[in-house]
């Protein structure tokens, strides 16, 4: 049986907030199988019958709706598409592990939206970007807390939801995916 990560969006930030074991437990009860967190940031690990992801993340995102009372976004994402949101990122290997970010993107961006993004931001922070397939990736340089490229910003310019993990966190997700 597959086995995936779901990347959940605003979990445990602002209003949000959520015990993981729940969670774990909501998901366990609509057949996922070998459910597992990591961190409590909205990382699900999880194994599902042998189909395409397509769908999961609008059903994982339905269950949180309502069984919690909170929209979100999940972002699914199988091993291979896992280690290649690190070892794909253009920054990865040359920024901080903490801020060099892969940005998972609910459809693909649209090329022109991300170049038009890239320039309504020249000038207002030293952050870095590239496109990806299905993400955008981002080395933030000096921080992610202070940076003005937030996940609003992206989100109001690319017309997609986004949600990231830094490059610490996927390779350890990674490892306990394989």
């Amino acid at each position: 049986m597959p086995r995936y990560c779901a990347f959940f969006a605003s979990m445990n930030v602002g209003g949000n907030r959520l015990k993981m074991t729940d969670l774990r437990d909501a998901l366990e009860r609509e057949d996922l199988e070998d459910v597992e967190t990591v961190v409590a940031s909205g990382n699900v690990l999880f194994s599902f019958d042998d189909r395409p992801s397509d769908g999961l993340s609008e059903m994982l995102a339905f269950i949180v709706k309502d069984r919690f009372g909170f929209a979100t976004f999940a972002a699914v994402r199988n091993a291979d598409e896992v280690r290649a949101a690190f070892e794909d990122n253009p920054f990865h290997g040359e920024g901080e592990d903490k801020m060099v970010h892969t940005l998972f993107l609910d459809e693909p961006a649209d090329p022109a939206k991300f170049k038009a993004m890239v320039e309504a931001y020249e000038g207002r922070g030293p952050e870095r970007m590239a496109m990806g397939e299905g993400c955008i990736y981002v080395d933030y340089i000096e921080s992610v807390g202070n940076s003005k490229l937030t996940g609003a910003f992206i989100e109001r310019r690319l017309e997609r939801q986004v949600t990231g993990r830094n490059m610490s966190s996927l390779r350890r997700i990674h490892e306990k995916m394989t």
